[in-house]
């Protein structure tokens, strides 16, 4: 007698975070483009399916699901300043805001703001820097940045005045045998945050990418060279 099967353990349901994510996905969204959109890690996102998370952002994918199939909106620093609104931050069971893991960024009334990822943000596209500069874009301030790569992956020579003219700061070289390069800064004039936002935006939202496109276009990186660190900061033109 042929033994008997178990019949097979139905699906786990998924949340309604999970299932908004799964709706925003059909609709042309990434997990990379929902992270950036509630100003989270991807990884929160995949966590909506194995750890059941996501209970907080539940409105927020609601009002930017139907912000994308039923008004048609598509710019990403729009949907995620409309997902803003509708996020209320976990409290603690005394009551008080919870605190979140990712460090907030923030611009003083002046302009000035820093934000800086290491390797594991870098590696999901650096996510946490994307406010940063939509709001630096929204205020027309400008911007700069420092990467650190392995020396090999520069292209110019250490301390060369075409890598990064006027910038005071030195080169600093690494026991890890990588360097960190400073681009843009006050004295020069920097970048206009604006026109940097829309590299971040043609890149899906991933900082790392329109950093590094912007060190290849412009011949100061091999394109195989892996960004580290990144650091941006912003400050209000003169």
């Amino acid at each position: 007698m042929p033994p008997r099967r178990r019949p097979a353990a139905p699906a786990p349901q998924l949340n309604e975070a999970a299932q908004l994510a799964d709706q925003l996905q059909q609709a042309g969204c990434t997990k990379r483009d929902i992270a950036g959109i509630i100003d989270r890690d991807p990884s929160l996102v995949s966590q909506f399916y194995t750890k059941n998370k996501g209970a907080a952002f539940v409105p927020a994918l609601r009002q930017v699901l139907a912000a994308i199939t039923t008004a048609g909106i598509t710019d990403l620093t729009e949907l995620a300043a409309l997902a803003a609104r509708h996020t209320t931050r976990r409290t603690t069971i005394k009551g008080t805001r919870a605190r979140v893991r990712t460090k907030a960024v923030l611009i003083t009334p002046t302009g000035t703001g820093t934000g800086r990822v290491a390797a594991q943000a870098i590696a999901s596209g650096s996510a946490r820097l994307r406010p940063l500069i939509a709001e630096a874009a929204r205020r027309g301030l400008r911007l700069a940045f420092t990467v650190r790569v392995h020396k090999s992956g520069y292209v110019l020579p250490s301390g060369s005045r075409t890598d990064s003219p006027g910038i005071r700061r030195d080169v600093i070289q690494r026991t890890d045998h990588t360097e960190e390069r400073s681009y843009g800064s006050a004295a020069t004039g920097g970048f206009d945050a604006a026109s940097f936002a829309r590299r971040v935006d043609a890149a899906g939202g991933d900082v790392t990418a329109a950093v590094q496109q912007w060190l290849i276009e412009t011949g100061r990186i091999q394109p195989d060279a892996r960004i580290v660190h990144l650091e941006v900061r912003t400050w209000q033109p003169r």
